[in-house]
C-alpha cells in the first residue's frame, strides 16, 4: 500500500469533475430517450382529435372515446392486478428466504452498568414510579454465637492456648 502512488488532490478533483461531466451527459441522453418514446407511444394510442361540426358526428366520437377509455381501464386494471400479484409473490419469498437462513444474528450487547431502578425506568418508562430496594427484602438472619467460638474468643493468654494444644497432640502421638 505503501509504494503505491497516490492521487492528489488536484487530479482528485479532475477525475471526480471529469466522472460528473459523464454522468450528466448519460442522463440527459437517457431523459430524451424517454421523451421520444413517450411522443412514440402517445402518437400511436392517441390519434390527433378532428373535431365534426354536426351533433350527430360528436356523438359518434363521443361513444368512441367511451369505448377506448373502457379498454385502457381494463388494460389498467389488469396491469395493476398482475403488479400486486407479484409484489404478493416477492413479499412471500422474501419471507421465506428470511426463514430459511434461520434466526437472526443477534449484535454484541454492551455490558452496562445499571442499577435496578433505573432499569425498570428505562423498560416501564414513567409508569414506574415504586422505589425497588433488594435488600429490604432479604430475610433477617440472626446469627448464632456458638459456645466454642466464645471460649476462643475469651482466650486471654496465648501460652496457655499453645500449652492445650500441645497436649492434644502428646495423645494423638502415643
Amino acid at each position: 500500500m505503501a509504494t503505491e502512488k497516490r492521487l492528489s488532490a488536484r487530479r482528485k478533483h479532475t477525475l471526480k469533475s471529469c466522472m460528473l461531466m459523464v454522468a450528466n451527459n448519460l442522463l440527459e441522453a437517457e431523459a430524451s430517450v424517454k421523451a421520444e418514446e413517450r411522443q412514440k407511444f402517445l402518437a400511436e394510442k392517441l390519434p390527433p382529435l378532428e373535431l365534426p361540426y354536426s351533433k350527430d358526428e360528436l356523438m359518434e366520437l363521443c361513444k368512441k372515446l367511451h369505448e377506448q377509455i373502457d379498454i385502457s381501464e381494463e388494460e389498467r386494471y389488469c396491469i395493476e392486478f398482475k403488479l400486486n400479484m407479484v409484489l404478493n409473490e416477492v413479499r412471500d419469498l422474501n419471507i421465506k428466504i428470511v426463514d430459511l437462513r434461520g434466526k437472526f444474528k443477534r449484535p454484541r450487547l454492551k455490558k452496562v452498568r445499571m442499577s435496578a431502578d433505573a432499569m425498570l425506568k428505562a423498560l416501564l418508562g414513567s409508569k414506574h414510579t415504586v422505589n425497588m430496594d433488594l435488600r429490604a427484602n432479604l430475610k433477617q438472619v440472626k446469627k448464632e454465637v456458638k459456645e466454642e467460638d466464645k471460649q476462643l474468643r475469651d482466650v486471654g493468654d496465648w501460652r496457655k492456648n499453645i500449652e492445650d494444644k500441645s497436649d492434644r497432640k502428646k495423645m494423638f502421638d502415643s
